[in-house]
């Protein structure tokens, strides 16, 4: 729990909606509809990308 607490909930509730995305994309490329499982895929990145942004900006204010 205390990693939980040190990790931080806004963070793991991403991570998950990340790992998410990534199942669904997986599914629908192999359910044979490439391009919306590509399309979908790049989600994922997309979201850790703007987490990092948000850490690197609240930490630039401490």
């Amino acid at each position: 729990m205390e990693y939980i607490k040190n990790f931080g909930i806004s963070n793991l509730l991403l991570l998950v909606l990340c790992l998410a995305i990534i199942l669904v994309a997986e599914y629908l490329f192999l359910q044979g509809d490439q391009l919306h499982g590509i399309f979908i895929g790049l989600w994922a990145p997309t979201l850790l990308g703007v987490m990092i942004y948000i850490k690197l900006v609240n930490n630039g204010r401490r």
